[in-house]
C-alpha cells in the first residue's frame, strides 16, 4: 500500500500522533503488518487482518483486545509506561471501535509499537529458550481466569485432531498413485500413530483436561524481548482461542528445539535439541506450574510429540492434496517438510524417557 491509504487508515484511530513514515513488517506470513513512524513517540503497528484466513474479524480482534484488557489488570501495579511494555495496547478508533473498516481494503488494528525490544527468528542459547518458555506460560497463567466461553473459535478445529485424520484420509483417497508412492513411508507412520495420537483429544472432550485461553502460535518470534533478553510480552494474538494448554506448550517445543530448519532436507541435521526443551519446560513451569491440574502436568510431553506430528500430518496431507494450502517453492516442498517434521519427532520419541524426567522434576 502507499503511504496516502497507510496514513488514511492510521488517522482513523485515536492516536493523537503526527504520521511521519512507514515500513512493513515481514515477519507474518498472513496479515499485513505496517511499522508507523511518527514525529513524536510512541510509534504505532497497523494490522490488516487477512479476511480470507479469518472468517470472523470482528470476532477475533475483540479476543485479543478483551485478553489484552484482561492481562493489564495483573500488571496494575506497574507504572502505566511498564505496563505497555508488558502487555499489548490496543488503540481504539476515532467513534470508539475496536478495528476500522476499510471497503476497499478489509479490516484493520492498531497497536502501541514497543520501543527497544527485539524478537528471535530461531532460539540461539538456553537463556533465551527459558525466558520464552517463562513469557508463553505466564501468558497462561494470567489468562487462567479469563472467562474462556467469552472466546470465539477463531480457527475451528485447529488442532482437531480427527478433523486433521479426517482431511488426511480424504488426501489419501483421492492422491495419485505417484504422489502416495512417494510418500508410503510417512502415511505408514500416520496410520500407525492413530491412537496414540488421539489420546489428547479423548482427555479433552472427556473433561479430564480444562479448556483455558491459549495462543495457538507460540513460535519463539511470537515473545518479545528486551536488549538484554530478558522477556517482554506475548504478541501476534490473532489466534487467541479456547483451546488445551499442551499445544501452545508442543508448538513452542517444536519451534524452538529443532536444530534444522522446517524444510531442511539433510534428514541428518534434523534432531531434537534436548537442553532447549529443558531450558523451556523450567521457564514455562516456573510461571504456570502452580496452576497445571496433575493429569495437565503428565501430559505435557504429549502435547510436544501430538504437535510436531500433526504438523508433519498437514505437510503431507498438502502434499498428497497437490499443494492446495501452504506455499510450496518447488513440487515435493510439502513432503519435505512433513519428512522433516517426522524426522524431528523420531529423535524426540528416541528421548522421550528423558523427557518426561525432565519435565516431572522441572
Amino acid at each position: 500500500m502507499n503511504q496516502e491509504a497507510l496514513k488514511h487508515i492510521f488517522d482513523q484511530f485515536q492516536h493523537e500522533s503526527e504520521f511521519s513514515s512507514f515500513s512493513e513488517l515481514a515477519s507474518g506470513h498472513i496479515n499485513d503488518t505496517y511499522l508507523i513512524k511518527t514525529v513524536d513517540r510512541p510509534h504505532y503497528v497497523l494490522q490488516r487482518i487477512n479476511h480470507g484466513v479469518f472468517p470472523d474479524v470482528p470476532g477475533l480482534i475483540n479476543n485479543k483486545v478483551s485478553v489484552s484488557a484482561h492481562l493489564k489488570t495483573k500488571v496494575s501495579h506497574l507504572p502505566k509506561a511498564e505496563q505497555e511494555r508488558r502487555v499489548l495496547s490496543f488503540i481504539s478508533t476515532v467513534d470508539g471501535k475496536q478495528f476500522y473498516e476499510d471497503v476497499p481494503t478489509g479490516y484493520w488494528n492498531l497497536t502501541q509499537f514497543i520501543d527497544d525490544s527485539v524478537t528471535f527468528e530461531r532460539v540461539v542459547d538456553d537463556e533465551i529458550a527459558y525466558e520464552g518458555g517463562k513469557l508463553f506460560g505466564e501468558f497462561l497463567n494470567q489468562t487462567g481466569d479469563f472467562k474462556v466461553n467469552d472466546l470465539i473459535e477463531v480457527i475451528p478445529n485447529f488442532h482437531d485432531m480427527s478433523f486433521r485424520y479426517n482431511q488426511f484420509d480424504e488426501a489419501l483417497q483421492g492422491a495419485s498413485a505417484e504422489r502416495k508412492a512417494e510418500a508410503k513411508d510417512c502415511i505408514a507412520l500416520v496410520e500407525a500413530s492413530r491412537e496414540e495420537m488421539h489420546i489428547l483429544q479423548m482427555l479433552k472432550e472427556s473433561g479430564a483436561i480444562p479448556t483455558r485461553v491459549t495462543h495457538n502460535d507460540t513460535k519463539i518470534s511470537n515473545a518479545l524481548f528486551d536488549k538484554n533478553n530478558k522477556g517482554l510480552c506475548v504478541i501476534d494474538t490473532d489466534t487467541v482461542m479456547p483451546g488445551i494448554i499442551h499445544y501452545d506448550f508442543g508448538d513452542a517445543i517444536r519451534t524452538i528445539c529443532n536444530t534444522a530448519a522446517e524444510d531442511e532436507t539433510d534428514l541428518d541435521l534434523v534432531n531434537f535439541n534436548i537442553d532447549y526443551y529443558k531450558s523451556y519446560v523450567k521457564g514455562f513451569l516456573e510461571t504456570v506450574g502452580e496452576s497445571l491440574t496433575p493429569t495437565e502436568l503428565e501430559y505435557l510431553p504429549l502435547g510436544a510429540k501430538s504437535i510436531i506430528f500433526i504438523m508433519g500430518l498437514r505437510f503431507l496431507t498438502d502434499f498428497l492434496n497437490d499443494d492446495i494450502y501452504y506455499k510450496a517453492a518447488y513440487s515435493h516442498h510439502n513432503l519435505d517438510r512433513a519428512k522433516n517434521q517426522f524426522k524431528l519427532l523420531e529423535s524426540y520419541a528416541n528421548q522421550y524417557d528423558e523427557v518426561k524426567q525432565i519435565t516431572k522434576l522441572a
